[in-house]
Protein backbone atom coordinates (compact mmCIF):
# COMPACT_ATOMS: atom_id res chain seq x y z
CA UNK A 1 0.00 0.00 0.00
CA UNK A 2 0.95 3.38 -0.96
CA UNK A 3 0.58 6.63 0.39
CA UNK A 4 -1.46 9.13 -2.18
CA UNK A 5 -2.53 12.29 -2.12
CA UNK A 6 -5.96 13.09 -3.36
CA UNK A 7 -7.71 17.06 -3.51
CA UNK A 8 -10.17 18.98 -4.48
CA UNK A 9 -10.20 22.90 -4.57
CA UNK A 10 -12.85 25.53 -5.14
CA UNK A 11 -12.87 29.79 -4.56
CA UNK A 12 -15.86 32.61 -4.62
CA UNK A 13 -15.29 36.24 -4.48
CA UNK A 14 -17.04 36.77 -1.33
CA UNK A 15 -20.14 39.22 -1.33
CA UNK A 16 -18.28 42.51 -0.75
CA UNK A 17 -15.55 42.47 -3.77
CA UNK A 18 -16.11 43.12 -7.36
CA UNK A 19 -13.65 40.75 -8.38
CA UNK A 20 -11.70 37.25 -7.16
CA UNK A 21 -7.84 37.94 -6.83
CA UNK A 22 -6.93 34.36 -5.29
CA UNK A 23 -5.65 31.28 -7.05
CA UNK A 24 -5.50 28.03 -6.38
CA UNK A 25 -4.13 24.14 -7.56
CA UNK A 26 -5.20 21.17 -6.34
CA UNK A 27 -3.79 18.41 -8.15
CA UNK A 28 -2.32 15.02 -7.69
CA UNK A 29 1.33 15.96 -6.25
CA UNK A 30 0.68 19.61 -5.54
CA UNK A 31 -1.70 21.60 -3.68
CA UNK A 32 -1.18 25.55 -3.45
CA UNK A 33 -3.63 28.96 -2.62
CA UNK A 34 -2.20 31.96 -3.64
CA UNK A 35 -3.99 35.60 -2.32
CA UNK A 36 -3.27 38.28 -5.00
CA UNK A 37 -3.16 41.89 -3.30
CA UNK A 38 -2.44 45.27 -4.90
CA UNK A 39 -5.02 46.81 -7.01
CA UNK A 40 -8.29 44.85 -8.48
CA UNK A 41 -6.00 43.45 -12.10
CA UNK A 42 -2.44 43.58 -10.30
CA UNK A 43 -3.28 41.49 -7.51
CA UNK A 44 -5.15 39.04 -10.19
CA UNK A 45 -1.82 38.91 -12.24
CA UNK A 46 0.38 38.11 -9.46
CA UNK A 47 -1.63 35.30 -8.07
CA UNK A 48 -2.05 33.79 -11.31
CA UNK A 49 1.46 34.28 -12.11
CA UNK A 50 2.41 32.16 -9.13
CA UNK A 51 -0.07 29.47 -9.33
CA UNK A 52 0.90 29.20 -13.28
CA UNK A 53 4.84 29.23 -11.87
CA UNK A 54 4.43 26.16 -9.31
CA UNK A 55 1.57 24.20 -11.46
CA UNK A 56 4.62 22.04 -13.52
CA UNK A 57 5.75 20.86 -9.82
CA UNK A 58 3.02 18.64 -10.19
CA UNK A 59 4.74 15.73 -10.85
CA UNK A 60 6.14 12.80 -9.12
CA UNK A 61 9.23 13.91 -7.16
CA UNK A 62 11.72 12.40 -5.13
CA UNK A 63 11.86 13.13 -1.88
CA UNK A 64 15.03 14.63 -1.19
CA UNK A 65 14.41 17.13 -3.60
CA UNK A 66 10.67 18.39 -2.48
CA UNK A 67 12.10 21.40 -0.82
CA UNK A 68 14.54 22.59 -3.69
CA UNK A 69 11.74 22.24 -6.38
CA UNK A 70 9.61 24.28 -4.48
CA UNK A 71 12.41 27.05 -3.70
CA UNK A 72 12.85 26.98 -7.69
CA UNK A 73 9.06 27.31 -8.26
CA UNK A 74 9.06 30.41 -5.90
CA UNK A 75 12.06 31.90 -7.87
CA UNK A 76 10.30 31.80 -10.78
CA UNK A 77 7.08 33.20 -9.52
CA UNK A 78 9.56 36.07 -8.13
CA UNK A 79 11.01 36.58 -11.48
CA UNK A 80 7.40 36.82 -13.69
CA UNK A 81 6.14 39.41 -11.09
CA UNK A 82 9.47 41.19 -10.88
CA UNK A 83 8.79 41.04 -14.79
CA UNK A 84 5.19 41.99 -14.78
CA UNK A 85 6.05 45.42 -12.99
CA UNK A 86 9.08 46.61 -15.29
CA UNK A 87 6.36 45.56 -18.37
CA UNK A 88 3.83 48.38 -16.49
CA UNK A 89 5.04 50.31 -13.43
CA UNK A 90 1.07 51.21 -12.48
CA UNK A 91 1.55 47.63 -11.30
CA UNK A 92 4.57 48.63 -8.45
CA UNK A 93 3.20 47.11 -5.55
CA UNK A 94 1.41 44.31 -6.46
CA UNK A 95 1.95 40.56 -5.06
CA UNK A 96 0.70 37.55 -3.65
CA UNK A 97 0.66 35.28 -0.61
CA UNK A 98 1.48 31.69 -1.69
CA UNK A 99 0.76 28.78 0.49
CA UNK A 100 2.05 25.28 -1.29
CA UNK A 101 2.20 21.35 -0.50
CA UNK A 102 4.24 19.30 -2.63
CA UNK A 103 3.75 15.39 -2.03
CA UNK A 104 6.96 12.71 -2.58
CA UNK A 105 5.97 9.96 -5.19
CA UNK A 106 6.95 7.20 -2.60
CA UNK A 107 4.58 9.03 -0.34
CA UNK A 108 6.90 8.96 2.69
CA UNK A 109 7.39 12.71 2.95
CA UNK A 110 5.44 15.65 1.90
CA UNK A 111 7.16 19.63 1.71
CA UNK A 112 5.17 22.85 2.89
CA UNK A 113 6.41 25.86 1.01
CA UNK A 114 4.70 29.62 2.60
CA UNK A 115 4.75 33.01 2.17
CA UNK A 116 2.28 35.44 3.48
CA UNK A 117 -1.27 34.87 5.41
CA UNK A 118 -2.62 31.94 3.25
CA UNK A 119 -2.87 29.01 5.93
CA UNK A 120 -2.27 25.58 6.16
CA UNK A 121 -3.57 23.00 8.30
CA UNK A 122 -3.49 19.77 9.47
CA UNK A 123 -6.43 17.19 10.54
CA UNK A 124 -4.91 14.12 12.15
CA UNK A 125 -7.31 12.14 14.60
CA UNK A 126 -9.42 14.53 15.29
CA UNK A 127 -7.16 17.41 15.95
CA UNK A 128 -6.67 20.86 13.77
CA UNK A 129 -3.20 21.96 14.06
CA UNK A 130 -2.25 25.56 12.04
CA UNK A 131 1.40 24.56 10.43
CA UNK A 132 2.00 27.22 8.70
CA UNK A 133 2.43 31.03 10.57
CA UNK A 134 1.13 33.80 9.64
CA UNK A 135 3.38 36.38 7.87
CA UNK A 136 0.92 39.52 9.30
CA UNK A 137 1.58 42.53 11.70
CA UNK A 138 -0.50 41.23 14.28
CA UNK A 139 1.11 37.67 14.52
CA UNK A 140 3.75 40.07 15.28
CA UNK A 141 2.64 41.43 17.83
CA UNK A 142 1.19 37.95 19.00
CA UNK A 143 4.88 36.84 18.83
CA UNK A 144 5.82 39.77 21.37
CA UNK A 145 3.30 39.35 23.62
CA UNK A 146 1.47 43.29 22.78
CA UNK A 147 -1.60 41.38 21.84
CA UNK A 148 -3.30 37.47 22.30
CA UNK A 149 -4.49 35.19 19.46
CA UNK A 150 -7.89 36.92 19.90
CA UNK A 151 -7.15 40.06 19.78
CA UNK A 152 -5.26 39.58 16.78
CA UNK A 153 -8.39 37.98 15.03
CA UNK A 154 -10.50 41.60 15.47
CA UNK A 155 -6.94 44.03 15.18
CA UNK A 156 -8.07 47.07 12.32
CA UNK A 157 -4.53 46.19 11.04
CA UNK A 158 -5.06 42.10 10.78
CA UNK A 159 -5.02 42.49 7.32
CA UNK A 160 -1.37 43.95 6.96
CA UNK A 161 1.24 41.34 5.28
CA UNK A 162 4.88 41.49 6.26
CA UNK A 163 5.81 39.72 3.45
CA UNK A 164 4.73 38.63 0.09
CA UNK A 165 5.78 37.55 -3.02
CA UNK A 166 6.25 40.82 -4.94
CA UNK A 167 9.31 40.38 -7.31
CA UNK A 168 11.92 40.95 -4.70
CA UNK A 169 14.15 38.51 -2.32
CA UNK A 170 11.85 36.85 0.08
CA UNK A 171 12.38 34.29 2.73
CA UNK A 172 9.60 32.45 2.52
CA UNK A 173 9.11 28.96 5.55
CA UNK A 174 9.71 25.57 4.25
CA UNK A 175 9.25 22.60 6.18
CA UNK A 176 8.64 18.35 5.38
CA UNK A 177 6.53 16.20 7.36
CA UNK A 178 5.76 12.27 7.22
CA UNK A 179 2.11 11.99 6.08
CA UNK A 180 -0.08 9.48 7.74
CA UNK A 181 -3.26 7.73 6.29
CA UNK A 182 -6.18 9.36 7.07
CA UNK A 183 -4.65 13.16 7.26
CA UNK A 184 -6.99 15.80 5.82
CA UNK A 185 -5.28 18.88 4.49
CA UNK A 186 -6.83 22.54 4.84
CA UNK A 187 -5.13 25.00 2.29
CA UNK A 188 -7.18 28.82 2.14
CA UNK A 189 -7.09 31.79 2.13
CA UNK A 190 -8.16 34.46 4.77
CA UNK A 191 -10.96 34.77 3.36
CA UNK A 192 -11.87 31.08 5.25
CA UNK A 193 -9.47 32.09 8.22
CA UNK A 194 -10.60 35.21 9.02
CA UNK A 195 -14.53 34.54 9.37
CA UNK A 196 -14.81 30.78 10.31
CA UNK A 197 -13.59 29.96 13.74
CA UNK A 198 -10.80 26.92 13.91
CA UNK A 199 -13.49 24.56 16.12
CA UNK A 200 -16.17 25.22 13.24
CA UNK A 201 -13.11 24.45 10.72
CA UNK A 202 -12.50 21.20 12.73
CA UNK A 203 -15.91 20.39 12.82
CA UNK A 204 -16.67 20.57 9.12
CA UNK A 205 -13.43 18.54 8.13
CA UNK A 206 -14.21 15.72 10.41
CA UNK A 207 -18.54 15.84 9.24
CA UNK A 208 -18.15 16.28 5.55
CA UNK A 209 -15.43 12.90 4.99
CA UNK A 210 -16.60 14.07 0.70
CA UNK A 211 -13.39 16.01 -0.23
CA UNK A 212 -15.95 18.49 -2.68
CA UNK A 213 -18.50 18.65 -0.42
CA UNK A 214 -16.85 19.52 2.62
CA UNK A 215 -14.79 22.13 0.60
CA UNK A 216 -18.19 23.41 -0.27
CA UNK A 217 -19.51 24.01 3.57
CA UNK A 218 -16.34 25.71 4.06
CA UNK A 219 -17.17 27.98 1.02
CA UNK A 220 -20.92 28.56 2.17
CA UNK A 221 -19.63 29.38 5.79
CA UNK A 222 -17.61 31.83 4.81
CA UNK A 223 -20.37 33.63 2.78
CA UNK A 224 -22.93 33.16 5.86
CA UNK A 225 -20.31 35.05 7.97
CA UNK A 226 -20.23 38.14 5.14
CA UNK A 227 -18.09 37.19 3.24
CA UNK A 228 -16.04 40.31 2.83
CA UNK A 229 -12.73 38.37 1.17
CA UNK A 230 -12.48 36.47 -1.81
CA UNK A 231 -12.41 33.10 -0.30
CA UNK A 232 -10.18 29.64 -1.53
CA UNK A 233 -10.27 26.58 -0.22
CA UNK A 234 -8.57 22.81 -0.93
CA UNK A 235 -8.92 19.86 0.96
CA UNK A 236 -6.49 17.19 0.22
CA UNK A 237 -6.50 13.79 2.00
CA UNK A 238 -3.83 11.42 2.29
CA UNK A 239 -5.17 8.00 1.14
CA UNK A 240 -3.92 4.13 0.94
CA UNK A 241 -4.20 2.90 -2.47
Amino acid sequence: MTLKLRSVGTSDRGLIRSGNQDALHAGTWLVAVADGMGGMAAGDLASSLTIDAVAPLDVETPEDALVAALQDGIALATARIRQAVADDPERQGMGTTLTALLFARTGSCLALAHVGDSRAYLFREGVLKQVTRDDTFVQMLVDQGVITADQASSHPRRAVVTQALQGEDVSPSYATMVPRAGDRWLLCSDGLSNVVRPDTLAEVLTTYPDRSACAGKLIDLALHAGGPDNVTVVVADVVEE
